[in-house]
């Protein structure tokens, strides 16, 4: 729409008769300029045929202000072309420019004409090439834009993969473990105790699946099994200790201070590195095991150790867990430690630093 709004525009402050008597001169301008209308579609086919008319009616010495069609196309294909178009066609307007000068300019006025038709066509050139780099600079910019965008989007699906899986891990490892605990306890159960521990199958079994839909954010707040299985926090962590005392380790737990000021996903995380730490005491461990968590709610810190007096483990190869604890505390700019205590048993010790947020 732009480009013929121009050929119109210069067709008519162009308009007018040329040396020739009739229409040839009003047809002539109307064949220079209407190619206009294409010249960001197909530049260098735009100048071709433009040049072609103005070879045309300088052979018929028809001399015609529309003939400005031809520094327009040039500074097109300079804009939009490869380099070597762009030098082709400079050379063949230098080439006009010295004809048109030879034909019509007056006389002793040839090389003022011709230099002055010169710098026209070198302005025109320049213009399109700074067009060009103009352009090229922006769309990559864009680019740039559009790769920064990309990659972030790539890190955040990646970090949203790690986060899913890191709660995959924390919560059905432990809850299948609890299963298993408690699957092995019915076999020893007196008959008057087997019901209830079947209960606590059941439970655990629902509470992993709740976790489960709620890692893949597919748990909505108001279905019954979120105002059942709320998101943990260290208020549930007696509940976690009773949890691993039907399972065959009693588990004593200890909180310092008033946790409701403590953020909840601070509160989350406290309670994830606790489950897994259980969990893992609960797996390695030999039965008769205890264990022993302390969550210390300082004002800018929360501080959680749990520790066990069964035997150290032997060396196994690193897994998820601890990995697992090790990043969620380093969200927070805190730290993770984790191995056997000097008098036995093992220990994990975390502390997440809050800053200014509670």
């Amino acid at each position: 729409m732009q480009d013929a709004a121009l050929a119109a525009a210069l067709f008519a402050v162009t308009l007018g008769p040329g040396r020739l008597e009739g229409a040839t001169g009003p047809a002539f301008q109307a064949a220079l300029v209407l190619p206009l209308v294409w010249r960001r579609r197909a530049p260098v086919t735009v100048f071709g045929l433009i040049t072609a008319v103005a070879f045309v009616h300088w052979l018929m010495g028809i001399q015609l202000p529309a003939d400005a069609a031809l520094l327009i196309a040039l500074g097109t294909v300079a804009a939009r072309s490869p380099w070597r178009h762009v030098l082709v066609a400079g050379a063949v307007l230098e080439i006009g420019a010295v004809m048109s000068a030879a034909r019509w300019a007056p006389e002793g006025r040839f090389v003022a004409s011709a230099a002055a038709l010169t710098a026209a066509v070198a302005a025109c050139a320049l213009l399109g090439t700074n067009l060009r780099i103009r352009r090229t600079a922006r769309e990559e910019r864009v680019a740039h834009l559009e790769r920064d965008r990309d990659q972030k989007a790539r890190l955040a699906v990646a970090e949203e993969r790690t986060r899913i899986a890191r709660e995959m891990h924390d919560s059905v490892t432990h809850n299948l473990s609890v299963i298993v605990a408690l699957a092995d306890a019915v076999v020893y159960a007196r008959p008057d105790d087997t019901f209830a521990v079947m209960e606590r199958i059941a439970e655990t079994g629902r509470q992993a699946l709740t976790d489960m839909r709620r890692s893949l954010g597919i748990l909505q707040d108001s279905e019954p099994d979120a105002e059942r299985h709320p998101l943990p926090g260290i208020a549930q962590l007696a509940l976690l200790c009773e949890q691993m005392g039907a399972a065959g380790m009693p588990t004593r737990l200890r909180v310092d201070e008033d946790p409701s000021d403590v953020p909840a996903a601070a509160q989350l995380t406290a309670y994830r590195i606790v489950q897994e730490s259980l969990t893992n005491t609960l797996r390695h461990a030999p039965t008769g095991t205890r264990a022993e968590v302390r969550v210390s709610c300082l004002p800018r810190a929360v501080v959680v150790e749990v520790t066990d007096d069964g035997p150290a483990a032997p060396a196994a190869p690193p897994g998820r867990g601890i990995a697992g604890m090790r990043q969620r505390a380093a969200a927070y700019g805190g730290s993770l430690h984790a191995g056997p205590r000097p008098d036995g048993g093992w220990q994990v010790f975390a502390r997440l630093d809050l800053g200014d947020a509670r």
